[in-house]
């Protein structure tokens, strides 16, 4: 199984469009929300290189927005 994490914020309504799709496709997720753990902004960026949100980890891949072409392409390989 995928290890998925994703990075958001209360008020992104990208990052809700992520985690819905993220649920409807079955799959399990770890959510850092930022606006609750603002201590964790710098792990995203270190891990990104962004400062927006959402940023997304499936295993090594790191997506950054809501691409659904891009979730599913990590999603599919091995």
């Amino acid at each position: 199984m995928k290890q998925v994490k994703i990075y958001t914020t209360s008020t992104c309504v990208y990052c809700r469009g992520a985690k819905e799709y993220l649920k409807e496709k079955g799959i399990e997720y770890e959510e850092v929300n930022l606006s609750e753990h603002p201590d964790r902004i710098q792990e995203m960026i270190q891990a990104s290189g962004q400062m927006g949100v959402p940023v997304i980890l499936i295993d090594e891949k790191i997506i950054v927005g809501f691409n659904r072409g891009a979730i599913d392409e990590a999603l599919d390989k091995n």
